[in-house]
């Protein structure tokens, strides 16, 4: 059984959750015919709590008046909403003080922003950017174009990075033992201690920092250690790629790097790989996955996955094998004897005999494809399955067509799971008398067994960098606040090896310091800036003659030019190999594994206090705020287990507590845990948010907990979960589902293109009462690709930072308060324990007979001379009339003053071009009418119209996948007006009458045929 989502004005009030049956569930879907999409297990089951949240006037806005309120009351009530209705319309914007330049900056233009080539660096790795500055102040960030690894696109944590920059709880002040200092006092106290140390012979100084691809960085690290023979050098990222590093060295016989070209694969095999969502490649493979996955371009590839937790990658699989953890090196094993690979052998019956069938049929279509399909192995397999891939892909002729060895991006003399343990054990040992923490929080993230802050009391001097005072700068004599990216100098690589420049676009807001800066103190040269760092490094490489004619060019583009590592040739031998296929303990079913994963959202705390993150909900659960215990239906089924019910966990002697999410899709006989949440010390928003799942992970095994026990309990914890919000009523009056999502296979569109429009019907243009409208200019519209959309988020936070658009918090979140301008619908198809998973990005539609339009009694959203459906937010009093109205539910009401128009580096942040809203007004998607006007301007200025493609809306400027497009389509040439003109093409809740603007290309899936009938036979 699992719990019915508490209604959004019960929520955290009802004693215990509802039950409802999953065998009636099943049941349900045994009896379909035809599609069955559903968004959750309450809607699927029709739930009393679901059909009443469904029918309500203002399913996600306040309740109506409680039961039992007197006359007076009742007056006092609606005299209060009257007066702020009215107040609310005739209140003034927030006060802002401007101060005039004295002499204006030389090509500052006001009003005009303007573009930076930059790099964001995560986990070591650069994301290639061009960030948006308004009068020094950057706003935006975007992909750089003209960078392979971008394309010119972003994911969510860069858009929401800037939100980071001006956090005001980042780290302000030098701090001695909790004491305001300064940065002259720590340099001179620090200088004394290390020549103190050098005194007595032996300065045994640790530097531990993060995964670090950057060559200036590491050169600088390297003249450290010769200058002090007895320091050391760690490196831990709590998302360790330490296996992929593992399995190549063991495959190839040395270290090496690898990277996939996607655009070339006709065929692409996943082993608990989230390729096309998560990882330092993830914008270059999901875009060049899309664009052979469009129906019309060629051939349509195929995409097979074995995973052990959903993922957004699994989403667009065409099949979908979940299994535990532990099972995938006997898959790997087994299809790697299937294709006749040196070395491998079947490991007898360990393979259950109904995935026969899918790994034959795998190796089948994996043949037939030499030199043109791609295994990839996730970052989360054994070692052992890796060395699989890799001799699986050099069978297939793979390696140097679509798999790429190059060599190793980083220097690492030893995995970051072995460094971290060895830098505690030298703590434990007293064996360190300087820690340099630098830029990480190991206090926090480092695994359990580590015991890293015990370790840490037996060191006499530790520092710490970092943007936040956290767990580690508790634990440390002296932090020092850390420069933001967007405020210094740097260099690292790309996934492709590519080096990419970080330049400032501010001044450090807090006076921080960059991780070569606290380096460079160590060093005989003595303090240096990080730009004097940098600049001396690739002064030395290129030449002082030549140097500065060089170095403007890299900072114009934003990387320097050929510099990644030439492709290498290797081979996998036999016997690692067969050393790999040694048997694997196969689990049992009394035996439970928990799966560590980064969050979606927070990733592995880093984002923990970027409200925007923490907000924005998670791809599959739709969980906010939170974390949870995700669970599949088969395993909720037999435990007993309910939404929301708190258990505990224990794995040895280590325990955590945390409630329960039951995800249809996951594997049976294990869990998975979302790394980031239970924060101690993360500002306001982060602070005391979900829980804390290192405390369950082990060095030796980071990604996977064996043995696993669970104790229910009799308490509850309420999750703020957005599935069941903005709810569209799926029976028409005549009996028919409405197909909002509308999905088929390859082989039904050759031979029934328009069968997307068979799904739905769409009303006679005469029948409609009000006139059609001619537009003889521009005229605006968008195409949404559901066969590229991976749910990623990445357009939500791009729509966030871009419109000003606020957070509101867990309480608001769970009454159905949220503001985001896109919602992204999820819907499965198919049963339980594996359905198929769709996404779809839900915006305004700028009806061209819009229902919010007639009902607003002060014309605050209205029809402009271009089809947008504008909204004047200094004409609207909140009746909200125009949300009731609107079918596809995408307006969105700010109930309280949700913007934070006090905080003096907030103000910095927002974007100058869209109005920052005050309370009572109704919010929506304005198609980024800013951007528009910006385009206009610059084309009436050259005389003539706006090309297509100029304008790019937030959204489709973010989308990894080009899954949106967005132009004029009056223009006949415009790619919106052709992806209109697909036969794939259709309009949600077209019945109606609304004539949306933004119109969806339906979904493809290309089954592979003896799958489709072995899954048919099994069912």
């Amino acid at each position: 059984m699992v719990s019915s989502p508490r209604s959004a004005e019960a929520h955290g009030t009802d004693p215990a959750p509802q039950k409802l049956e999953l065998a009636e569930v099943r049941h349900r879907l045994s009896q379909a015919k035809g599609p069955e999409f559903w968004r959750s297990l309450d809607e699927l089951a029709q739930t009393p709590e679901f059909e009443e949240l469904l029918h309500r006037e203002f399913p996600r806005q306040a309740a109506e008046l409680p039961e039992g309120v007197s006359r007076r009351g009742f007056l006092h009530l609606m005299g209060a909403s009257l007066a702020l209705g009215g107040l609310t319309a005739c209140t003034r914007q927030p006060l802002e003080r401007i101060v005039p330049y004295v002499e204006q900056p030389e090509s500052l233009i006001p009003g005009k922003p303007m573009f930076f080539a930059s790099s964001m660096p995560l986990d070591g790795f650069a994301r290639p950017l061009l960030v948006e500055s308004h009068m020094g102040r950057p706003t935006k960030v975007e992909g750089n174009p003209e960078h392979p690894a971008s394309g010119g696109v972003t994911d969510l944590f860069a858009q929401a990075s800037v939100l980071n920059l001006y956090d005001p709880e980042r780290s302000q002040v030098v701090k001695h033992n909790g004491r305001i200092s300064t940065w002259p006092i720590f340099v001179e106290e620090f200088r004394n201690t290390v020549q103190a140390l050098s005194a007595l012979g032996q300065a045994r100084i640790r530097i531990l920092t993060r995964t670090v691809t950057s060559p200036s960085q590491a050169a600088l690290v390297r003249e450290v250690l010769e200058a002090h023979s007895d320091a050391r050098w760690h490196q831990y990222t709590p998302i360790t790629r330490d296996t992929e590093r593992q399995g190549l060295e063991a495959a190839f016989g040395r270290p090496l790097s690898v990277r996939y070209d996607l655009s070339q694969a006709e065929v692409i095999l996943s082993l608990d790989s989230d390729f096309l969502t998560a990882g330092p490649g993830a914008l270059r493979y999901a875009r060049d996955f899309a664009r052979r996955r469009r129906a019309g371009n060629g051939t349509m590839n195929r995409l097979y996955i074995v995973e052990s937790s959903p993922t957004s990658t699994g989403t667009l699989a065409d099949h979908r094998l979940p299994v535990r953890a532990s099972e995938i090196g006997s898959v790997a094993t087994a299809l790697a004897a299937e294709l006749g690979v040196p070395g491998a052998t079947a490991q007898g019956d360990s393979v259950e005999g109904d995935r026969t069938a899918w790994i034959t049929a795998v190796a089948r279509d994996l043949s037939a494809n030499r030199g043109r399909c791609a295994v990839i192995p996730g970052d989360y397999a054994s070692e052992e399955v890796h060395v699989l891939a890799h001799a699986i892909n050099q069978q297939l002729a793979n390696i140097g067509s679509t798999v790429i060895l190059a060599e190793p991006l980083e220097e690492r003399p030893e995995t970051e799971s072995e460094s971290i343990r060895d830098l505690a054990q030298d703590m434990t040992a007293g064996e360190v008398d300087l820690l340099l923490v630098l830029g990480c929080n190991p206090a926090y993230e480092a695994p359990a067994d580590v015991q890293f802050r015990a370790a840490m009391s037996e060191v006499g001097y530790r520092v710490h960098l970092g943007l936040y005072e956290d767990e580690t700068a508790e634990y440390c004599h002296w932090h020092i606040p850390e420069a933001h990216y967007l405020e210094s100098w740097g260099d690292s690589r790309s996934f492709d090896g590519g080096i990419c420049l970080t330049q400032p676009l501010i001044e450090p807001l807090y006076e921080g310091k960059a991780a070569t800066e606290i380096l460079s103190l160590l060093t005989e040269a003595g303090e240096r800036a990080s730009l004097d760092l940098l600049k001396d490094y690739w002064t030395q490489r290129v030449g002082a003659e030549s140097f500065e004619t060089t170095w403007r060019k890299w900072l114009h583009i934003g990387f320097v030019a050929d510099q990644g590592p030439a492709p290498v040739s290797a081979s996998v031998t036999e016997s690692a190999v067969a050393k790999a296929c040694q048997p694997f303990a196969e689990p049992t079913d009394s035996v439970l594994e928990i799966i560590f994963r980064p969050d979606p959202t927070i990733y592995d705390g880093t984002f923990n206090n970027n409200g925007w993150l923490q907000e924005c909900p998670k791809p599959l659960t739709k969980l906010t705020w939170d974390n949870a215990a995700i669970v599949g239906p088969a395993l909720a089924q037999r435990e007993g287990l309910v939404n929301e019910q708190v258990i505990e966990l224990s794995v040895g002697e280590r325990s955590i507590e945390l409630p329960v999410w039951v995800q249809p899709g996951h594997p049976d006989g294990c869990l998975t845990l979302h790394l980031g949440y239970g924060r101690e010390r993360a500002g306001r928003v982060g602070t005391g948010t979900g829980f804390n799942a290192y405390r369950l992970r082990d060095s030796h095994s980071p990604w996977v907990a064996m043995d696993v026990r669970i104790q229910k309990t009799d308490r509850t914890h309420p999750l703020a979960s957005t599935q069941l919000h903005s709810n569209i009523e799926l029976e028409s009056k005549e009996a028919e589902k409405r197909h909002l999502v509308r999905v088929g296979t390859l082989e039904l569109f050759e031979h029934e293109p328009d069968f997307a429009q068979h799904m739905g019907h769409a009303p006679s243009p005469e029948l409609s009462l009000f006139p059609s409208l001619e537009y003889e200019g521009n005229a605006w519209g968008m195409s949404v690709d559901l066969n590229a959309c991976t749910g990623c988020n990445a357009c939500v936070i791009a729509c966030q930072a871009e419109n000003n658009i606020p957070i509101v918090g867990k309480e608001m979140v769970a009454m159905g308060r949220e503001m985001h301008w896109i919602r992204i619908d999820r819907y499965f198809e198919g049963d339980l324990d594996e359905p198929h998973v769709h996404h779809q990005p839900v915006m305004c539609m700028h009806c061209e007979k819009a229902p919010c339009e007639v009902v607003c009694p002060v014309q605050a959203t209205v029809h402009s001379d271009e089809g947008l459906n504008d909204m004047v937010y200094n004409r609207c009093v909140g009746t909200r009339y125009c949300s009731n109205n609107c079918p596809y539910k995408v307006r969105r009401f700010n109930f309280f003053k949700y913007n934070d128009t006090e905080s003096p580096a907030l103000k910095m942040m927002r974007n100058p071009d869209v109005t920052v809203r005050t309370r009572g007004v109704m919010e929506k998607c304005t198609y980024c009418v800013q951007r528009i006007n910006h385009g206009r301007v610059e084309a009436k200025k050259q005389g003539r119209e706006i090309r297509d493609g100029e304008v790019k809306t937030a959204c489709q400027q973010v989308c990894p996948t080009e899954a949106i497009v967005f132009g004029n389509i009056n223009d006949p040439e415009a790619a919106v007006t052709k992806s209109k003109a697909s036969p794939l093409s259709y309009n949600i809740l077209a019945e109606l009458g609304t004539v949306p603007r933004t119109s969806y290309l339906a979904k493809l899936r290309n089954p592979n045929h003896d799958l489709e009938k072995a899954r048919d036979e099994g069912h």
